[in-house]
């Protein structure tokens, strides 16, 4: 998930800073997930409403762990 998360921000100009602020998802908590934490459904969709994308976009990693 934090492949595709990182691409998008890149191919949008975005900063975590400005992800965080966007999401109200702490900053700490994007670590997390950097990491490798499992994000909530709730944080997901912020993170897509915020970059405007579907939350397929997330999924498509997901099929490739089994």
């Amino acid at each position: 998930m934090w492949n595709q998360l990182e691409e998008l921000l890149n191919s949008k100009n975005m900063t975590r800073y400005k992800l965080s602020k966007l999401t109200g998802i702490r900053q700490s908590t994007l670590q997390t997930y950097k990491d490798g934490a499992e994000p909530s459904f709730k944080n997901m969709c912020k993170i897509a409403d915020a970059l405007d994308v579907s939350l397929d976009v997330f999924r498509k990693e997901d099929k490739s762990d089994e």
